[in-house]
């Protein structure tokens, strides 16, 4: 498996970002949606991965610079294929070690409360990531969970 930085502006990413909005919207009500659209995504402050198998691409996941100690993990998602195959953990690894060569202090995240969200708690509290309140622009959402984790 083979990690690199993307531009976004390939076929397969941008369709399974458009996959990820989607069932954001399948599960949030569109006021507690916070996942970033492709613009959003091409900002200076955060990098963004992509990971492939040959000419398959497995997933995504990002990391916005909150400021030079906190980054916020963003666009965490696993092509519908290659889901229970060990993607996630791949980037959340390559991303914690990102992290630690940036020096950042903190990782936090926001994701969804609903059922639908239960396989993305197990995997970020398995990484060690704990309950936290709203950080950032974020405010209190019955719809979100707020996690972080000390690096």
């Amino acid at each position: 498996m083979d990690i690199r930085v993307d531009d976004l502006r390939g076929p397969e990413i941008i369709a399974l970002l458009q996959e990820h909005l989607r069932g954001m919207a399948l599960h949030s009500p569109p006021e507690s949606i916070h996942a970033l659209d492709l613009a959003g995504l091409r900002k200076p402050e955060i990098t963004f991965w992509t990971m492939w198998q040959g000419p398959e691409l497995m997933g995504c996941g990002a990391v916005k610079e909150l400021d030079a100690r906190h980054g916020e993990i963003k666009s965490m998602r696993t092509a519908a294929l290659h889901l229970r195959k060990g993607v996630a953990a791949g980037l959340m690894h390559h991303i914690l070690e990102e992290a630690g060569r940036r020096s950042y202090r903190r990782l936090s995240l926001e994701t969804g409360s609903m059922a639908a969200f239960a396989p993305a708690h197990a995997l970020y509290t398995g990484f060690g990531f704990r309950l936290c309140g709203p950080f950032a622009d974020y405010v209190e959402d019955p719809y979100s969970v707020f996690m972080t984790r000390e690096i």
